[in-house]
């Protein structure tokens, strides 16, 4: 099913980058959000530097308070100072080398625009630096990354890691289990209606295919008995546990492999 953007809710809408490929599904969401009847608006993730994409945002954004980015891969930030700049507002980031101005962003964070209310949830694991924003008075949240619409998130090591991102799952769950979240507006893909539902499957996700790449590696171990090298290893598990997977997304499922191997040693 084809996904294109639009509106949701009172304050949120869509504007959908034309970067579509296999990683960034229909291509990134950027989301601007604005109170109703409120002068200035909120943009989270201006993505790509694509001039038309920009001007799309633009035009729906009118008068900007100010960007705020869910993380750093250049699918949601390279254009974040370019739009700034152009709209004359401040970057607002975890990552201070994102940002534009002074204000940092994190963790227990509000950010509040003309009576517009965000809260930022910290949601690492995708990246390091991986945010959410609850957006109370729709009972949503925005995921960037962490939970897209269609599919499950890559956890790429070395910056990607597991176990962060399972507590971040756990995170965003309890919010839904206590009815703060109904939805989830992400970074790729459409709207979840069901973010409960959605946090449940992404766990027992995570969960199954941690068991399945443990099977993998005994099965390796018995099968190798004089031992497999280290840079190795990870490939031969992808070979195992994604064998019916396009072999055009091994590349990125070896680092996911290589974040659970790690997840795994540690524990």
């Amino acid at each position: 099913m084809s996904w294109t953007g639009g509106t949701f809710g009172e304050r949120g809408r869509c504007v959908l980058a034309p970067n579509a490929d296999i990683m960034t599904l229909d291509g990134t969401n950027t989301w601007v959000l604005r109170e109703p009847g409120a002068r200035r608006s909120v943009v989270i993730d201006p993505g790509p530097s694509i001039p038309a994409h920009l001007d799309a945002v633009a035009a729906e954004a009118g008068e900007v308070g100010v960007v705020l980015l869910t993380h750093h891969h250049a699918d949601h930030a390279e254009a974040a100072r370019e739009f700034a700049e152009r709209v004359g507002c401040g970057v607002r980031a975890l990552d201070p080398a994102y940002r534009l101005g002074s204000e940092g962003l994190g963790d227990g964070d509000v950010v509040s625009v003309d009576g517009l209310e965000i809260r930022v949830v910290g949601t690492p694991g995708h990246t390091s630096d991986s945010l959410s924003f609850l957006l109370p008075a729709e009972g949503v949240v925005l995921t960037g990354d962490t939970v897209l619409g269609r599919g499950t998130t890559v956890v790429a090591h070395p910056d990607g890691q597991l176990g962060a991102y399972l507590d971040s799952l756990d995170r965003l769950h309890a919010l839904a289990a206590a009815h703060e979240v109904g939805a989830i507006w992400p970074g790729h893909g459409p709207v979840i209606g069901d973010a409960l539902g959605a946090l449940d499957f992404y766990i027992a996700h995570r969960r199954e295919r941690l068991e399945q790449v443990e099977a993998a590696v005994a099965r390796l171990v018995a099968d190798h008995p004089e031992g497999l090298p280290a840079d190795e290893l990870p490939r031969r598990v992808v070979e195992i546990v994604y064998a019916d997977v396009d072999q055009v997304l091994w590349g990125a499922a070896e680092l996911s492999v290589r974040a659970q191997l790690a997840y795994l040693s540690a524990r």
